[in-house]
């Protein structure tokens, strides 16, 4: 028998790994990103930690709504190719919405 067989967050490993990791590279990708886009602005360290809090809080929300949506899909075990491929879609969550919305049957 499985160590969690019953338990729904052993189930849900692969996907809490992988978001985790992925969160947490964002956030330091968040970080540079703010620095440099408001240096690039000539924006000062008031306009840096705008755009880094604007960035974080985009990536927290898309890491949520990620989870929500694909964990329960999420099996394969964890590899550098699948925090690859979450980091990406934690900065594309928006668009990952809009495409896997149908139009509704007449």
């Amino acid at each position: 028998m499985n160590p969690g067989e019953n338990d729904p967050l052993w189930r849900l490993r692969h996907a809490l790994a992988g978001v985790g990791l992925a969160l947490l590279v964002s956030v330091l990708l968040a970080a540079w990103l703010g620095s440099t886009v408001a240096g690039l602005w000539g924006g000062d360290y008031h306009a840096r930690v705008t755009l880094y809090g604007v960035l974080l809080l985009y990536v927290v929300v898309g890491a949520g709504v990620l989870f929500a949506k694909v964990a329960r899909h999420e099996t394969e075990p964890l590899s550098a190719r699948r925090v690859g491929l979450w980091v990406v879609s934690l900065w594309v969550w928006p668009l990952l919405l809009l495409s896997g919305r149908r139009p509704p049957s007449p």
